[in-house]
């Protein structure tokens, strides 16, 4: 089966399938859908949050939206894997998901762990969904979102029978810098360079610097920035707050560089939120 990708106008309902045989992420590792990401063959490593997980053949991950996320392992590239981004506002017209797809709908993220059963029935979901987007058919886009909506309700029922169990670090190292970024993701306005951060967490701004990337698969300051763009975009799409002063709140010195890095994570200017919102 080849690499398959859809995206709709609205860009609400994305597919991608793709059998890797070298690392590679999309550019954005936030957005405003939520992601199901089926990992087809192969194992991966997963930095979600604030933590690294290990993802085995079968294993399906659901992250929320504006979640911060990435596979980090470039060492095992060789894995098959088949991804969906769908806006909420797909998954019902009438809020008739939300007890459905409770266990999603509350929590940052679900890890779900391989079942023979479970593992036919998203088989089955994930390859009628691809057959859609190749054949195109007429209405084949809602008959894809249907079976993902489908998809979505096996994986919460999966979660309520398996239950939430915290995925352990892969290793102390990887804990210690899960700490670190707990750590940025609360005190993003304030001042976090590598050297304050060495200081405050006792490691060498080079070992730092390496073990991050390492972990994470972010660059520190690229992490830094990723974080305080996100939190940038929920004051554009709630609040009439100036863009110079959102810049401010969220961590950066200025609103030109503000606008800079902005426009490198998301690809847009900060007034496009704006606007949506």
């Amino acid at each position: 089966m080849g690499d398959v990708y859809f995206e709709n106008p609205a860009g609400t309902f994305q597919v991608s399938h793709r059998k890797a045989l070298s690392h590679h992420m999309p550019a954005s590792h936030f957005h405003g859908t939520y992601e199901i990401y089926y990992l087809m063959s192969g194992k991966r490593e997963f930095f979600i949050q604030d933590r690294t997980i290990a993802i085995n053949e079968g294993d399906v991950v659901i992250i929320a939206p504006n979640i911060l996320h990435r596979t980090t392992n470039a060492e095992r590239p060789k894995h098959e894997r088949f991804i969906i981004n769908m806006h909420e506002r797909l998954f019902s017209s009438d809020g008739s998901h939300k007890e459905a797809l409770g266990p999603l709908l509350e929590r940052d993220y679900l890890i779900l762990n391989d079942s023979l059963q479970h593992r036919q029935l998203i088989e089955t979901l994930s390859r009628t969904i691809l057959q859609e987007i190749r054949e195109r058919g007429s209405g084949f886009e809602l008959f894809a979102q249907t079976l993902a909506v489908q998809l979505l309700i096996a994986c919460c029922r999966r979660f309520r029978e398996q239950g939430a169990e915290p995925p352990a670090s892969p290793s102390p190292m990887h804990e210690r810098i899960s700490e670190i970024v707990r750590y940025i993701n609360e005190h993003y306005m304030e001042e976090l360079s590598l050297h304050v951060l060495s200081d405050k967490f006792y490691f060498s701004p080079y070992y730092l610097s390496r073990s991050f990337k390492e972990v994470t698969g972010f660059a520190f300051v690229e992490y830094v920035n990723s974080v305080r763009v996100k939190e940038a975009i929920k004051l554009l799409e709630s609040s009439a707050m100036k863009v110079n002063l959102i810049a401010r709140k969220v961590g950066f010195g200025s609103v030109t560089h503000f606008g800079r890095v902005f426009k490198e994570v998301t690809g847009n200017a900060p007034l496009r939120y704006r606007r949506r919102g």
